[in-house]
C-alpha cells in the first residue's frame, strides 16, 4: 500500500491543476479487485484486464484504422485485403475487405480444400479455436448465433450443437463453418491519443470448407472480411459495444502498387457529395437514375436501375470490375466509342470492345458521369472505365472495363470505379457519400459524423489534426485513468 500511495502522490503531482476544475470527484472509491491472499491465475488476470480495457475504450470510443494492401488491377491482384489480428496470443489473418457481404470469416484448422499458398506473397494462416486461449464456440442456444440468420444459411450441428453457417457468392464460390467468439486486436485513437493493441470480442466465422475462386492460390487470402449493415458484421458489434460509430470510410488506391485507407469512422472532406441509402436491402443499393457520357443524358429508360426484386444499383469493394445491365450497357459502348471513333482504332477483343491508342486516354476519352438520387454524381475518368489490356510498341490496348450482365437488372460497381475516391458508408445517417480522391494523401476522419471532431489518419498512420495547444479534457481523462490503473496494480 505504501509503494501504491507513493505512485499516486507522483502522478498526482504530474496532474494539471484544472483537472479539479472539470468536475472530478475530491475523493474516488476504489475497490480491491484481487484477493487479499493474492492468488490468482495469470489467464484470470488478462481476462480482468482485457474487461477494464473493454470498459475504458466504450466510455471513450474512437476511430479504429486498418491498414489496405492489393489493388483493382485483375492482371495484377483484384481484389483488396487487410490484416486482422485474431486470437490470444493473436495472429496475423489477411481478408478481403467486402462490402458486400455482412460475416467477417477466415480459414479454420480443420478446413477441407483451403489454399495452402498464395501468389500475393503473404503467410497464410489458420485459425485453430484450441489454441486461442480467447476462443469459444458458438453454440445454438446462444442469442448471438440468430444474427447469422440475417446474413447466412444458418443452423444448427446436431453433433456438436456449434451455430454453423453456409454462404455462396456471386462468382459462385461458397463456404462453410461455424462461428466463434474470440478477441479481435487493433489500433485505436481515442481523443487525442493512440492506443495500440486495443481488444475487442467478435464473432466470426471459422471457414471449414471452401469452394471455387476462394480455393485458387493465385490470389488466395485467409478469408472474408464482410462489412454490411446485419448484426453479424464486425462494424455492427463493435457499435453495440460502443467502441466504434455505425460509419466507415475507405480510399482504395488505383496506381502505384495499390493500397489505400480503411477507417471506422466518418472521412471527412468538403467534396464529398451523398446520396441515400435504399432502405430494406441486404446490400448497399443506392438509386442510380442516368449514365451522361460527354456532359449527354444516354437513352436509358430510368426503370433499367429502379430497385426491385433483386435489381438495383450496388457498391461492393468484393467485385473487381463494374457491370451494367443489358439495356444500359449497348448504349453506354455505343457512345464511349462514338466519342474516340476518329482518334483510335476500335477492336473487339475476347468479348469485349477495346481500343488500339498511341497516346494518352486522358487526352481521347470523354469524362462519365453517374447520376444518383439527391442531384449526386459520381465523376468517371476514363481510367475509372477503362482498363489497359497490352502494351506493345508504342501502342496500347484499353478496353471498356465495364462487363454486361443479361438478363438481369442489375448494377454493380466494384474496385474499377471506386478507386481513388473517398467513400462513407454512414449508416446512422442510411447514406453513401464520395468524392474524386488521391488515396496517398492523408485524410480527416471524425468518430462521430455529428461530433464535428477530426482526427488526422495518414495512410494508416494516425496522428493528431485537432490537437488542441492547451491541456485538453481528453488529456485529462486519459492521466486520470492511468493513474487508476497504477494504484490497482498495487492494490
Amino acid at each position: 500500500m505504501a509503494d501504491a500511495r507513493y505512485a499516486a502522490a507522483i502522478l498526482l503531482c504530474l496532474l494539471p491543476a484544472a483537472v479539479l476544475s472539470y468536475g472530478f470527484p475530491a475523493a474516488l472509491k476504489l475497490e480491491r479487485a484481487i484477493p487479499a491472499s493474492h492468488e490468482m491465475e495469470i489467464s484470470q488476470l488478462k481476462a480482468r484486464d482485457r474487461a477494464r480495457h473493454g470498459r475504458l475504450l466504450q466510455s471513450l470510443g474512437g476511430v479504429i484504422d486498418f491498414p489496405v494492401d492489393g489493388t483493382f488491377d485483375p492482371f495484377v491482384v483484384g481484389l483488396y485485403y487487410t490484416k486482422l489480428r485474431l486470437g490470444s496470443p493473436p495472429r496475423d489473418f489477411y481478408v478481403q475487405v467486402d462490402t458486400g457481404s455482412d460475416v467477417l470469416w477466415v480459414s479454420c484448422a480443420s478446413c477441407n480444400g483451403c489454399p495452402q499458398t498464395s501468389g500475393l506473397q503473404i503467410q497464410l494462416n489458420y485459425f485453430d479455436p484450441g489454441s486461442s486461449v480467447t476462443a469459444t464456440p458458438i453454440s445454438c442456444s446462444d442469442q448471438r448465433c440468430s444474427w447469422g440468420v440475417q446474413s447466412s444459411d444458418s443452423g444448427c450441428s446436431v453433433q456438436n450443437n456449434l451455430c454453423a453457417y453456409t454462404f455462396q457468392y456471386g462468382d459462385g464460390s461458397g463456404t462453410s463453418g461455424f462461428y466463434v467468439s474470440d478477441v479481435l486486436q487493433f489500433d485505436m485513437i481515442v481523443g487525442s491519443s493512440l492506443v495500440p493493441n486495443s481488444t475487442a470480442q467478435v464473432v466470426f466465422g471459422c471457414s471449414t470448407s471452401q469452394t471455387g475462386d476462394l480455393v485458387k492460390s493465385d490470389r488466395a487470402v485467409d478469408g472474408i472480411f464482410g462489412f454490411g449493415q446485419q448484426g453479424m458484421s464486425v462494424i455492427s458489434q463493435l457499435a453495440s459495444q460502443g467502441l466504434a460509430p455505425r460509419v466507415f470510410s475507405h480510399c482504395l488506391k488505383g496506381e502505384n502498387g495499390g493500397g489505400g485507407i480503411l477507417v471506422l469512422g466518418e472521412i471527412v472532406a468538403p467534396n464529398i457529395v451523398f446520396t441515400p441509402l435504399v432502405p430494406s436491402q441486404p446490400h448497399y443499393n443506392v438509386n442510380l437514375l442516368s449514365i451522361s457520357v460527354n456532359g449527354q443524358a444516354l437513352p436509358i429508360n430510368p426503370s433499367v436501375f429502379s430497385t426491385s426484386n433483386g435489381q438495383g444499383t450496388i457498391i461492393d469493394t468484393g467485385t473487381t470490375l463494374a457491370y451494367l445491365s443489358e439495356a444500359a450497357y449497348v448504349p453506354f459502348v455505343e457512345a464511349i466509342t462514338n466519342a474516340v471513333s476518329q482518334s483510335v482504332r476500335p477492336v473487339v477483343s475476347k468479348g469485349n470492345q477495346c481500343y488500339v491508342i498511341a497516346t494518352s486516354v486522358a487526352d481521347i476519352f470523354p469524362p462519365v458521369s453517374l447520376n444518383f438520387a439527391g442531384g449526386a454524381s459520381m465523376f468517371l475518368n476514363p481510367q475509372d472505365y477503362l482498363i489497359q489490356q497490352n502494351n506493345v510498341g508504342g501502342t496500347a490496348v484499353w478496353c471498356i472495363g465495364f462487363q454486361r450482365i443479361q438478363n438481369q437488372g442489375i448494377t454493380i460497381l466494384g474496385d474499377l470505379v471506386l478507386k481513388d475516391k473517398i467513400f462513407v458508408y454512414d449508416l446512422v445517417g442510411q447514406r453513401i457519400g464520395w468524392a474524386n480522391y488521391d488515396c496517398s494523401m492523408s485524410v480527416n476522419v471524425s468518430a462521430t459524423s455529428s461530433s464535428g471532431r477530426s482526427e488526422y489518419v495518414n495512410a494508416g498512420q494516425f496522428s493528431d489534426s485537432a490537437a488542441p495547444q492547451k491541456p485538453s479534457l481528453d488529456i485529462f481523462r486519459n492521466t486520470l485513468m492511468l493513474l487508476l490503473l497504477v494504484i490497482n496494480m498495487f492494490l
